[in-house]
């Protein structure tokens, strides 16, 4: 049985979320002591890029901290900077979509990498013991501190905390408990939102206009998540010529979608009506997207002296 912690790690290699971007759109510290508090000035939201590069680095650092405990671990770099970029709501960039679809080829490179992860092998391949030391290293194992954050809207949420997946949280964010408070909150505030986002006037009325260009440009969606659908149907089982067939399929639809959402300039009135009801929740919660925001800004700079942006 893989054991949910490493599966955990393996999923968090190919994807990464920005609490900005738009979701309908898409050991101690290694040279010793503390990190330094957040700085005071407002940090400006990262991009899935920069995203990118903290979670490599984050890698890096478990894979180091295993290393000294006498394990190994594998990064994963199974995609490339492009196929890392994360596809939402609304895409608008023509020349992705006219090269990757709507990532269908990308997901299967995923879940092929996850199928032939290293890491999984190599803690099965342990013996029994050396497996248990092998889990206290990663993460402290069962017995380790459980960390546990109250989320928007009620309810919470827990994770373990310990060993050098704790260890490299704190040399990029500072302490494990606070980043896991503020990411928590960071990213669980969509669902007071996003169902006001969806039956926005100006944004239904720029969905409108997007469905009026893909018809006339022969796809009539009436949105663009009933686009990608589309693209979808098809068989789970396909041959190598059939697969071609339907990629080429959503390639087309993609493209259009793409082309359409850049017309109406879908993306741009997401943002603008995201921003309104994120300032709703200003005084509630501007604090801490504030706190959080300087806490990425401080990772990324940590690691950018890390490891180098993804090619």
């Amino acid at each position: 049985m893989k054991r949910p912690a490493l599966r955990r790690k393996v999923a968090q290699l190919s994807t990464v979320v920005a609490v900005a971007a738009l979701a309908l759109t898409g050991c101690s510290r290694e040279s010793g002591g503390s990190p330094a508090p957040f700085a005071a000035a407002k940090a400006r939201e990262l991009t899935w890029a920069e995203d990118l590069r903290i979670s490599d680095a984050e890698q890096r650092l478990i894979a180091r901290c295993m290393a000294r405990q006498g394990f190994r671990y594998w990064s994963d770099g199974s995609l490339s900077l492009a196929e890392s970029r994360p596809v939402g709501y609304v895409q608008d960039d023509v020349r992705w979509a006219r090269t990757y679809g709507y990532g269908s080829r990308i997901a299967a490179k995923e879940d092929r990498a996850r199928l032939r992860n290293p890491n999984i092998a190599y803690r099965k391949g342990l013996p029994v013991d050396r497996r248990a030391a092998y889990d206290t290293a990663l993460d402290g194992g069962r017995k380790t501190e459980l960390l546990r954050a109250g989320v928007p809207g009620g309810g919470s949420v827990s994770k373990r905390s310990g060993g050098c997946d704790a260890a490299a949280q704190r040399t990029l964010y500072g302490d494990p408990a606070t980043w896991f408070r503020l990411d928590s909150t960071a990213s669980n505030l969509r669902p007071l939102y996003v169902g006001k986002l969806l039956h926005d006037r100006r944004f239904t009325a720029a969905v409108h206009d997007w469905a009026s260009c893909m018809k006339r440009a022969g796809h009539p969606y009436p949105d663009p998540d009933a686009a990608r659908q589309a693209a979808r149907q098809h068989p789970a089982v396909q041959s190598r010529a059939e697969e071609a067939r339907s990629f080429a399929a959503e390639t087309r639809i993609a493209v259009a979608d793409a082309t359409c959402a850049r017309q109406v300039s879908l993306k741009s009135v997401g943002r603008d009506r995201e921003a309104h009801y994120l300032d709703r929740l200003n005084a509630e919660y501007g604090t801490q997207l504030d706190a959080y925001r300087q806490a990425r800004q401080q990772a990324l700079a940590r690691a950018e002296r890390l490891v180098p942006a993804r090619a």
